[in-house]
């Protein structure tokens, strides 16, 4: 294998684990967000701005594996 070869494989990783486990991420937090305001409804404002805060920390780690690939890509 030469370094382009690796490069192109590293790449492809590194997109499919940083998008992969955040997806995950968010799809468990929203199923326990639901789940938590449907036993209490009452809570449901504190419930949902915790989930959109955890949500926007999962996109972030999302997008930081997109730079990464680009930066094992063009370097």
């Amino acid at each position: 294998m030469d370094e382009a070869s690796v490069k192109l494989i590293m790449t492809g990783v590194t997109i499919a684990v940083g998008g992969g486990m955040p997806a995950l991420a968010i799809g468990l937090l929203t199923a326990k967000a639901m789940e938590a305001i449907g036993r209490n409804p009452e809570a449901a404002a504190e419930v949902r701005t915790s989930m959109i805060l955890g949500l926007a920390f999962a996109e972030a780690i999302a997008i930081y594996a997109l730079v990464a690939a680009l930066i094992i890509k063009f370097v």
